[in-house]
């Protein structure tokens, strides 16, 4: 049994935020899979299903961002399950909109969510790192998070949660690499060589067709001349 954790902010006043990434991946997630309606318990919301052989037990903690290990903790020790077996969505700052990224273990980058995880059952967890960008400024980084996603980020959010969905199964079975091809394969797909976005190749021009030779000129002669010029030579 695994616990995927996602992280956020309870409320419709914060659904749309940078910061709710989290809890976007895990929606995603529980409705393309056929999970259990949401419930409350561990003071978040709970759903349950499987991805492959895996039971899975997918956790948004409604305790707002900064204690966030509080709704973990309670998860964690009444299903048993290790830190080693509990997967964290959250945004990142430090990657590109629409990147993602797999990590176990480490520092929690001043990351909020992630400091309070790290106070109730250690570091020895998995991230997922989704990445929104950053404001430019460490000043801005309060209201940055805490906004809405631009209509002009919908395509590549929508890209990603797809991506994160479609390799769900194989970020279960423990397989980092086919999790992040799933992912690349919405954000980045290859460009097919004869699809519609590869150059159009140059027409060949076609081959000329011989020119007929010239007809003989008529000749003028009588058939009495033509016989007498016959004897002269």
């Amino acid at each position: 049994m695994q616990l995927w954790v996602g992280l956020g902010n309870p409320g419709a006043k914060y659904a749309g935020n940078r910061h709710n990434i989290g809890f976007m991946a895990l929606d995603r997630i529980a409705a393309d899979h056929g999970f259990a309606p949401w419930r409350a318990k561990f003071q978040g919301q709970l759903s349950e299903g499987r991805l492959g052989s895996e039971r899975i037990v997918l956790l948004k903690p409604e305790t707002f961002m900064n204690l966030s290990g509080q709704s973990v903790r309670a998860a964690a020790d009444f299903y048993k399950i290790a830190p080693s077996e509990i997967v964290v969505f959250h945004d990142e700052l430090d990657l590109a909109p629409g990147k993602c990224r797999v990590k176990s273990g480490g520092g929690h980058a001043g990351h909020n969510g992630l400091r309070s995880i790290h106070a109730h059952i250690g570091d020895a967890y998995d991230r997922v790192r989704l990445g929104i960008g950053h404001p430019g400024h460490k000043d801005r980084v309060a209201d940055y998070v805490l906004s809405d996603f631009a209509k002009a980020d919908q395509d590549w959010l929508d890209d990603l949660l797809r991506g994160i969905s479609d390799g769900a199964p194989a970020l279960a079975a423990g397989e980092g690499g086919k999790f992040l091809n799933a992912v690349s394969l919405r954000t980045a797909p290859p460009r097919s060589s004869g699809g519609a976005g590869a150059a159009p190749q140059a027409k060949q021009a076609p081959t000329p067709k011989p020119t007929p030779p010239a007809a003989a000129p008529a000749d003028p002669r009588s058939a009495l001349e033509k016989l007498a010029d016959k004897f002269k030579r």
